[in-house]
């Protein structure tokens, strides 16, 4: 079973995850769309579907009124949104979004050259200069996500314009660099990832071979950027073609099996390290796998936030060095953690171990939502750990750590990432595997496995704020039988599994409960996690974190924030061995969630900027929120990490 075809199998219910399926469907998805038709009142402008309009015109006409705007990955913003409604379309069927879906398809396939080439920077503004500038101008990246968009809405609403659209561009792909032999690989991996989706769909084995190309030739002529530099000068950002090229920032230093650090632009990295793992998981090449293995462990043991995020630094939107995680100049774009997401899926596919799918969850739970304000019409391109309004945005090395979500972004990869990942929760939260069913995620929902176990599953909780999981079975006839497997959270030391309220038979292998049983309509297996608040300390190597501890309570971390702090957060310091006490439920306050108390302290203010004097401190509660709803109630100081004493 395919992971899209679980999307339509999926229906999430009531609780955390439908409320932010309704709200992908009922704002993000419509806010978006007006943002692309800059429709959005003091917000960045997009000009995104207006450039479609003018490629498709000068392609009718020879020449087209205005000029291309944006980035030069501006096509992969409709391609983004166009998946989140497929996804959403699958849950939640809507004629007149599928109506708008295809008048923006039918634009697409106007925009499309005859030779099957697509792209509205090119088309418009640099004409003669298609696949001259791999290194830069992103061409297969925005083919890439096209394609997953096509794929998507094929898979979802069973029409395949799109998907014939893409085929020719994958087509016309094909033959440049296949059948004409032309060098080189994408500058921003991403379309390797994509053509493996579109070799599932249709079964085509060229789109897999054109995948497993890019991932084999990238990095054997490490200079092959500098030497299409030199032949074609012509820049997209305006650089100096005489300055060097950073090998590591493209990933293409060395051949892929014989990388071994995650380095350079973040989100290139894990898109790369995707398309890997999903070449590793159709060939069964060990070798690709190993590398794969060795690259997620580097990021998640020496260069991941404790929020999931990944990227360190501005310059580069990279990766620096082992154990370099700074907190207030932190990158950790969206895009990066969503893609962190797709990587850590494809290794669990690759290899059932519950440590991909805790990544998933943290990564999810924390950055990612964190990304989008909790009504769905502000978001954060970048997220820290810590903010201080006054220097966080506006000091010279914190200009790129807003203290508050914008509307838009000049830049706008990740607001419709965010609402496809979110559309399509049930890709992470449920697997099938030789004839195994692996429960990874807790989202509450019914799935329709009737075509491989007789009948459907539902799972109630209302975690992430409840430790209790349920899964009720309903059998097409008497009983169904299920082999399944529930993951059992590495935060989670005590866990408790019943079956019919009596201790359940189940064997723990790498961080899956494994049951099997036939189940009928009466029978209830519930999971009884251990969410009790603690502290994390990171290694000795991270020096920002030296003498201070993060909060964690179940799947979330925990921040402060000033507004219930009295505006202030650097003078507040944890307790050592303090308690932490878990509040009740708040389901007005910050569309619901559970407040963490700490016990601590508060320093009074010191008038100089230094002094002999060891400032005053008085007992004091600090009160913690779920960093996902930090940004949410005005412009006012966030931190994670808080010393202890």
């Amino acid at each position: 079973m395919s992971d899209l075809k679980l999307i339509t199998k999926f229906e999430v219910a009531d609780g955390f995850w439908g409320r932010y399926a309704g709200l992908v469907r009922d704002v993000v998805l419509p806010y978006q769309e007006n943002a692309l038709n800059d429709r959005i009142e003091d917000a960045e402008k997009s000009h995104c579907i207006e450039n479609f309009r003018m490629a498709a015109e000068k392609l009718r006409t020879g020449k087209c009124d205005g000029e291309f705007y944006g980035m030069v990955f501006q096509d992969s913003d409709a391609a983004k949104w166009l998946e989140g409604a497929a996804y959403s379309l699958a849950q939640y069927p809507d004629a007149e979004l599928e109506r708008r879906c295809d008048e923006i398809i039918d634009l697409i396939g106007e925009a499309q050259h005859e030779d099957g080439y697509l792209n509205t920077y090119f088309t418009v503004k640099e004409p003669d200069k298609r696949w001259t500038n791999l290194h830069e101008a992103h061409e297969l990246y925005c083919a890439g996500h096209m394609i997953e968009a096509a794929v998507a809405y094929a898979e979802c609403t069973g029409k395949t314009k799109l998907l014939e659209i893409m085929r020719r561009m994958a087509d016309h792909i094909y033959r440049h660099f296949i059948e004409e032999g032309a060098e080189g690989y994408p500058g921003h991996p991403e379309i390797e990832l994509a053509l493996m989706r579109l070799y599932r769909c249709t079964g085509e084995d060229k789109y897999r071979e054109l995948a497993l190309h890019f991932i084999n030739v990238r990095g054997v002529n490490s200079d092959y950027y500098s030497q299409e530099k030199k032949r074609t000068p012509w820049s997209v950002w305006g650089f100096n073609p005489n300055n060097p090229i950073d090998k590591e920032y493209a990933q293409h230093a060395a051949p892929v099996r014989m990388q071994s650090k995650a380095v350079g632009h973040a989100v290139r990295a894990v898109y790369l390290y995707t398309g890997m793992a999903d070449a590793a998981l159709e060939t069964g090449d060990n070798s690709l796998t190993d590398a794969c293995k060795t690259l997620w462990n580097n990021i998640t043991q020496c260069r991941m936030y404790v929020t999931g995020a990944i990227g360190s630094a501005y310059e580069g939107e990279a990766f620096t060095k082992d154990y370099h995680l700074p907190n207030d100049t932190a990158y950790a774009e969206t895009c990066a953690a969503i893609g962190l997401i797709f990587f850590s899926n494809k290794m669990l596919y690759l290899e059932r171990d519950g440590k991909y799918a805790d990544v998933i969850e943290r990564a999810l739970y924390n950055c990612v939502l964190a990304g989008m304000q909790l009504d769905g019409t502000r978001f954060f391109y970048v997220n820290p750990l810590e903010v201080l309004p006054g220097i966080s945005g506006q000091a010279q090395t914190h200009r790129h750590t807003l203290p508050v979500r914008p509307k838009w972004f000049a830049c706008a990869c990740c607001p419709p990432n965010v609402a496809r990942l979110l559309s399509s929760i049930s890709e992470y939260t449920w697997h099938t595997v030789s004839g195994k069913l692996f429960s990874n995620l807790y989202v509450g929902g019914t799935l329709d496995v009737s075509d491989m176990f007789g009948g459907k599953i539902t799972l109630h909780t209302d975690y992430p704020y409840d430790n209790k999981v349920a899964y009720h079975f309903e059998p097409e006839g008497e009983s169904m039988t299920v082999p399944l497997a529930i993951r059992i959270p590495a935060w989670s030391e005590n866990t408790v599994i019943r079956l019919n309220n009596q201790a359940a038979e189940y064997e723990i292998r790498d961080g899956y409960a494994y049951l099997r049983g036939e189940f009928r309509d009466t029978d209830i297996v519930t999971v009884e996690l251990d969410m009790t608040a603690r502290k994390i300390y990171t290694s000795s190597k991270v020096s920002a974190n030296t003498g201070k501890a993060a909060i964690e309570r179940g799947p979330l971390i925990y921040c402060a924030e000033g507004v219930d702090n009295g505006d202030d957060v650097l003078s507040l310091s944890l307790k050592r061995g303090g308690a932490i006490t878990v509040g009740e439920y708040l389901p007005g306050k910050l569309c619901g969630i559970r407040e963490l108390y700490a016990e601590g302290y508060k320093e009074a203010e010191q008038k100089e900027l230094y002094s002999y004097e060891a400032p005053a401190a008085e007992e004091c509660t600090i009160t913690l929120i779920p960093y996902y709803a930090w940004g949410n109630r005005g412009l006012n100081p966030m931190r994670v990490w808080i010393p202890e004493k």
